[in-house]
């Protein structure tokens, strides 16, 4: 059990997500992000599976074959893909609004760097991304959104690519 690492973890993610946030014109999204990891729900499984080396998420599935804190999270916080699908909907993977999207793209970007630490690099969140995102059900223009937003960071860095009207203009190309 590790809540004070935890805590420190958590909240340096969510210090990150909202410096990227800023960058994109999205603070509030910065500010409010991940409000429910102090959930006791979400804390406590965290701390129990805490690495400090990847998201304790995937230890509790290790353990327990599912993630309670996970099943809460994603059901609250609108900038996972898994909180807008719904198998049963006309659209199982609708397009997220912007203000959800621009954050997705800032957590996945503050994930690998509160994890990875020194060794990130601007090439890590594509390659992750480019392994992770058939596991998932994400709308394939969503889809395109990330994998360009992820490209440009890889190739040209995030000062270049997190900014509001780049960020705004890859939303429109492929989400509007």
């Amino acid at each position: 059990m590790h809540p004070i690492k935890h805590f420190k973890l958590i909240t340096y993610h969510r210090w990150l997500v909202f410096k990227l946030c800023c960058k994109i014109g999205e603070p509030w999204r910065g500010f409010a992000h991940d409000l429910s990891k102090y959930s006791p729900t979400e804390f406590w499984e965290g701390a129990k599976y805490y690495t400090g080396k990847h998201s304790p998420i995937n230890e509790a599935k290790a353990d327990k074959g599912y993630s309670e804190a996970w099943l809460h999270h994603k059901g609250r916080n609108k900038h996972h893909s898994e909180y807008w699908y719904d198998m049963s909907a006309p659209e199982p993977t609708p397009i997220m609004p912007y203000k959800y999207a621009a954050e997705m793209i800032c957590d996945k970007l503050a994930a690998g760097m509160s994890y990875l630490g020194k060794d990130f690099t601007d090439e890590y969140e594509l390659e992750y991304w480019k392994e992770e995102k058939s596991k998932m059900h994400v709308n394939p223009q969503m889809e395109q959104f990330v994998t360009e937003v992820l490209t440009q960071v890889a190739e040209n860095g995030i000062d270049k690519a997190l900014t509001k009207k780049n960020i705004k203009s890859i939303y429109k190309k492929y989400c509007e």
